[in-house]
């Protein structure tokens, strides 16, 4: 184990700082400063060797914890990447973009702040870049089997390079110009450097993994041909259509999906030139949406040189402190102070949208808000609470509702499920014969750790398609479910 006394001698957390506000506001650079390798091992020494870790179940990928916690007191650091690779095939996206369900299971968070589990890792997988710890791992043999895998996210970069290491010929499928979905265009760069998702993709390219970018299956080429030229495809597209506020005034000009936004603000950070791009320059600018995605519009925002930034969400504040109703080692939804949060701005709870209001030309100049009341179970707005918040940009953050399927059920007759996603049994196959799907497309919009998992445990029902038998780890099933989250 970590420090026998580790526990008893450190009882608080301590994460590395954030850079002062006023600074990093004016950059795109990631928030955090460098960690303090000192706090790092103090901090993973806390890990207490428990017997039955729950933080294995809290975590999707069943990821090591307690092993690369010792090795990172013990300053094993090689030792240590090579555990957390063993079942996360991208510790610097997890370590960086997960919410760490592990942290909410952790034994220790019993009675005790729990181990920084999210920021070890992070640690380990930063310091092994820096020392090219990280190599890449190409076949020992090729099998002759050929493998599509289309988007380029968390769940298709993770199947498509176990796959190659298993010895098949995999070629990644990405609309947009550049490899990495939503890590690449969705995620500003002052959430995760794009530095890091280069580094990756160096390393799966020099394994035999091959990207083509700018090509939209469906489009360009058409699933069903697709399916003919591969021994098997995986669908990896992710859960990417919004879910949209169908109020009056819907249409006006400055009313926007997040994700529209986003995009064209990751590219112009990573000099594109993007014409007519949405900027939040000058403008008093609404959120609409509670969750991450619409922290990222709000931080993009305050760097963009909004006038203002409202953040209105339809429930109810939730608690700062774990709720009896979610009991450790559940996950608890806890009131967060995002990084974005913490840069300025006004967050509303129990906030309902009921008009955008525009001006004479056709754009909007504000929202009509009420209160939310709980009527039946539903939440509506109250009566006679309305009040008008000034704004010249609204963006819809309320996520996503599930794949996009017109041309998988037109070209492939792939079904659907009630709720929207791409169907499928236990072993992530569709009901067309050779064709799998992993990630959001199958689960529903869900975490980057699910991603990585689904990726992975597709990817070993790929190989026993194609081979009869795998040598890849299958660690999750579409079924399981980690402690505290909702089955998708």
């Amino acid at each position: 184990m970590a420090d026998p006394k580790g526990f008893l001698k450190t009882t608080e957390r301590e994460l590395p700082k954030r850079r002062p506000v006023p600074v990093r506001i004016m950059d795109w650079k990631e928030v955090y400063e460098p960690g303090d390798s000192a706090v790092i091992r103090r901090q993973a020494g806390r890990c207490m060797d428990c017997g039955i870790p729950f933080c294995h179940k809290g975590c999707p990928l069943g990821n090591l914890i307690p092993e690369w916690n010792d090795l990172t007191w013990r300053g094993e650091g090689r030792a240590a990447i090579e555990r957390l690779h063993a079942t996360n095939n991208f510790p610097e996206f997890t370590g960086r973009l997960c919410p760490a369900p592990c942290e909410s299971s952790c034994v220790l968070g019993i009675n005790q702040p729990a181990v920084t589990i999210k920021q070890v890792e992070v640690s380990i997988i930063d310091e092994a870049f820096a020392n090219g710890w990280v190599e890449p791992e190409p076949p020992e043999r090729l099998t002759g089997k050929t493998v599509a895998v289309v988007g380029s996210g968390p769940a298709g970069l993770a199947a498509a390079q176990q796959l190659t290491r298993a010895g098949h010929t995999v070629a990644v499928f990405e609309r947009d110009d550049r490899i990495g979905g939503l890590m690449r265009y969705g995620i500003p760069d002052f959430k995760m450097e794009k530095r890091h998702l280069e580094l990756r993709l160096r390393q799966m390219q020099a394994e035999g993994t091959r990207f083509r970018a700018g090509v939209e299956i469906g489009k360009d080429i058409s699933w069903s041909d697709l399916r003919a030229r591969y021994d098997a495809v995986v669908v990896a597209t992710g859960a990417t259509v919004p879910r949209d506020l169908a109020i009056p005034g819907r249409d006006l000009d400055g009313v926007h999906y997040a994700m529209e936004y986003l995009i064209e603000g990751n590219k112009a950070v990573a000099g594109d030139q993007v014409p007519q791009q949405i900027s939040a320059e000058g403008k008093h600018v609404v959120v609409i949406g509670g969750g991450d995605t619409g922290a990222d519009c709000i931080g993009t925002a305050h760097r963009q040189g909004a006038l203002s930034v409202t953040n209105l969400a339809i429930g109810k504040q939730p608690p700062s402190e774990r709720p009896s109703e979610q009991p450790w080692p559940m996950m608890p939804n806890l009131f967060e102070m995002a990084s974005a949060h913490e840069e300025g701005g006004e967050r509303s709870f129990l906030a309902s949208t009921v008009e955008f209001l525009g001006n004479a030309a056709g754009e909007v100049r504000a929202l009509r808000v009420a209160e939310t009341e709980y009527l039946d179970g539903r939440r509506v707005p109250k009566s006679g609470t309305e009040r008008e918040i000034p704004a010249d940009l609204v963006l819809i953050a309320m996520g996503f509702t599930g794949p996009e399927r017109e041309h998988l059920e037109d070209q492939l007759g792939t079904q659907f499920t009630g709720r929207g996603n791409v169907e499928r049994d236990a072993t992530y196959a569709t009901t067309t014969p050779g064709v799998f799907v992993a990630g959001d497309a199958g689960r529903g919009q869900s975490l980057i750790v699910w991603a990585i998992a689904e990726g992975r445990a597709a990817a070993a029902e790929v190989d026993t398609f194609l081979m009869g038998e795998t040598v890849l780890p299958a660690p999750v099933r579409p079924t399981d479910v980690a402690i505290g989250l909702l089955p998708a």
